[in-house]
This record gives structure tokens, C-alpha cells and sequence, in this order.
């Protein structure tokens, strides 16, 4: 494949003998590619409309009102606001604001006593006052999504359908995020930098379920080349994330990826990771029969994600740490 295929999911949600070649057509794009559009999957534009409506309303206030919700006010819980520049990739200062979202636990869950990292209360601003009540419904619905796409994937690789969210996502980790791209320049003729809004990642994650909007500027690898993933309506963007390559022992991987808005307006980005439950541990699946070569030298990061040895929680802990050093380093001090 040399472009993001288009996957009607519906199938996998009605059930039939449509299900299984969705879980074919699935595993083919993950092995070739790693991103796929998936459309049929039942969640209303309505919803996906309004948050998004929410979100430019939000990043259009006063920085001095976002700041009421900065992320250093969550603690380890890493959620909130950050401002154009307050995340890094590769070390590197990201051309995005944001604000991240988790599941929202309240002050006397047992991980929230315990001081547990990326666990706690949302902080949701003042205005828009129905933040709140759409984030919660939108990461409602995009769970459901993430447990559909899944279903497919293990009819794909030969597992039971329910073999992930028996094994792995029974309690799944959710995040959302928001992020507002402002425009960069174009590239100057001969440039070997770019002005990236974002550099060359993959993600950590099991899956991310990608909503954008009309103005473009993400781009997958497939070989060698780069492509667009071209905004498409009534669909999400789907990748795979570090943990599917490690889960899959390779068979999957986990595809770079980049933004670089040049529309000359705001680009908006809601992506949502649907990741492991916080105390599994991420072994490879039973189909798997060879263990897999450490490929950390050949990696964006010169990490492998075939090496580490632990549960998810500890793992994505280290990874968000990397993202938000400062934050990080705040919150260590307080354990």
C-alpha cells in the first residue's frame, strides 16, 4: 500500500459474516501501512462537531484564563492546559498548545490516594462551561470505537475477538488530547529542517483514534516516502502504537509520522489513545512463536520497544516524563 486505506468498521459493530474480512482488511493495512481511515463507526458528527466547536472556543481565550488549568496545578495526574512550545518530541519543542484529558476519577479512587501517575480529576476551564459534559460523552463513545477496532484486529491476527479486551483493555488507559497547530512557513527551497509542527514520532500506545479537521498537514511514511493523511469526513484516523508493534512481535509496526500545518489558519487535532490497562503486562500474543531482535539502533528514539520488561503503567510513566521533563521532575519530587 502506498496510501492511508479507507475501512468500513460497521460490520464489526452489527456482527455477520461481513466481521471477518473487516478483520483481514485490518490486518492488511497494519502490516503494510499502520494507518487506516475507518468510517462506520457509529459515533454522531454532532458529538464530534462540538468538541471540536469547544476547543477553539477554549484556545481562543486569554492565556492568562487557560493558565487557570495549567498542567503543573494536576501534579503527577498530568492533565490540563500547556501553551505553543510546552510539549517536546525528540527533545524538541513542538509549534502546539494543548490540553489533555484523562477518565475522571475522583479524589478518593484508590490510584488517586496512592499518588498514581496519569490518574485524577480532569481540569476543565471555566469557559466553555459544557467542556466537561462533552469531553466525558466524546470519550465515552471513543472507547467504544477502540474496543470495535480491536475486535478486528484480533479476527485478523486469529484470536477470539474478545481476546483484547479480556487480556489487555478490560480497564483500558484513556487520554485525550486536543491541540491547536498554529500555521508555519513553508519550507525555503533546499531546506534539510523544516519548520515541523511536529518532527517524526510513533506513538506509544496500543491504537490512537484521530478526529481533524479541513485543514490537513499530517503525514505518514509508508517505505520511503511520506504521504498525506488528507482529512476525509465522517472518519477518524487510526494508527498503531509502539505496544501493537511489541504485541505482534513485528508483525505490526508502529508508523512514523509528522505534522507541519501550511494551511495559514489554526489546524485542530483530537487524537485519543486507547492504551493497555495501567497493571498489564504487554507480552507478545500467543501467536507470536520467536522473540524479537532489540531494534532500538534503528529507532526515531534509540529506544526498543521489543526490550522493556514491565507493566504499562511503568511504561508509558517513563514516556510521558520524556515529554514534560519539568512536570516530570516536579512530581518525582513528591513521592
Amino acid at each position: 500500500m502506498t496510501a492511508v486505506p479507507l475501512i468500513d468498521i460497521s460490520p464489526l459493530r452489527e456482527g455477520g459474516p461481513g466481521a471477518d474480512l473487516v478483520g483481514k482488511s485490518l490486518d492488511a493495512a497494519c502490516r503494510e501501512v499502520g494507518f487506516f481511515y475507518v468510517s462506520g463507526h457509529g459515533v454522531d458528527q454532532e458529538l464530534i462537531d462540538r468538541l471540536q466547536g469547544l476547543a477553539r472556543s477554549l484556545f481562543a481565550r486569554p492565556e492568562a484564563e487557560k493558565a487557570e488549568i495549567a498542567m503543573a496545578k494536576a501534579g503527577s495526574a498530568w492533565r490540563g492546559w500547556f501553551p505553543l512550545g510546552g510539549e517536546l518530541t525528540a527533545g524538541r519543542p513542538d509549534e502546539k498548545e494543548g490540553i489533555y484529558f484523562g477518565t475522571d476519577l475522583p479524589a478518593d479512587h484508590p490510584r488517586v490516594r496512592a499518588g498514581t501517575p496519569m490518574h485524577g480529576p480532569n481540569l476543565y476551564p471555566r469557559q466553555p462551561a459544557d467542556m466537561g459534559e462533552t469531553v466525558e460523552a466524546y470519550m465515552g463513545e471513543l472507547a467504544k470505537v477502540g474496543q470495535t477496532v480491536l475486535s478486528g484486529l484480533a479476527r485478523g491476527l486469529g484470536l477470539e475477538p474478545t481476546w483484547f479486551s479480556r487480556h489487555l483493555t478490560a480497564d483500558p488507559l484513556l487520554l485525550l488530547r486536543v491541540f491547536r497547530y498554529p500555521p508555519v512557513p513553508n519550507a525555503t527551497s533546499g531546506s534539510t529542517d523544516p519548520p515541523w509542527s511536529v518532527g517524526e514520532h510513533t506513538d506509544y500506545g496500543l491504537l490512537t483514534i484521530l478526529a481533524q479537521d479541513g485543514q490537513g498537514g499530517l503525514e505518514v511514511k509508508t517505505g520511503e516516502d511520506w504521504v498525506d493523511a488528507t482529512p476525509r469526513p465522517g472518519t477518524f484516523v487510526c494508527n498503531l502504537g509502539d505496544m501493537l508493534e511489541r504485541l505482534t512481535g513485528g508483525r505490526y509496526r508502529s508508523t512514523l509520522h509528522r505534522v507541519r500545518n501550511t494551511s495559514g489558519g489554526d489546524r485542530l487535532s483530537v487524537p485519543f489513545f486507547f492504551d493497555p490497562s495501567w497493571d498489564a503486562t504487554v507480552e507478545p500474543l500467543p501467536i507470536v512463536e520467536r522473540p524479537t531482535e532489540d531494534d532500538a539502533a534503528h529507532r526515531w528514539d534509540h529506544l526498543s520497544v521489543h526490550g522493556y520488561r514491565g507493566t504499562y503503567g511503568d511504561y508509558i510513566s517513563g514516556k510521558v516524563g520524556r515529554v514534560f521533563p519539568a512536570l516530570a521532575a516536579e512530581s518525582m519530587s513528591h513521592t
